[in-house]
């Protein structure tokens, strides 16, 4: 699975999956596992800013600081997402 970083932020890889790319940008925060079970998912919009379509086993504090950490990086996050997907950017609510 793709990772934005290698290290960890909070605690927890942020990633994706080639299964998540027919989606709007988004970020999975996990453990070690990289498993969806327990795991956050960010939707990003095209300001950086997320959306939160599950919080998985994170803290409220853990949240607010992946949310800065994403809307500090989420440029770099982008072409990363590229790589696998041109869906782009969250653009409202998910079906």
């Amino acid at each position: 699975m793709p990772k934005y970083y290698d290290f960890k932020v909070c605690g927890y890889y942020l990633y994706y999956t080639s299964h998540c790319i027919v989606e709007a940008m988004h970020v999975h925060a996990s453990d070690r596992k990289l498993t969806e079970a327990g795991s956050a998912k960010f939707f990003v919009k095209s300001d950086g800013d997320t959306t939160i379509e599950k919080t998985g086993r994170l803290s409220d504090r853990e949240i607010k600081k992946i949310r800065e950490f994403i809307k500090k990086h989420y440029k770099e996050m982008y072409l990363k997402w590229l790589e696998l997907s041109d869906t782009g950017y969250y653009e409202g609510s998910q079906e």
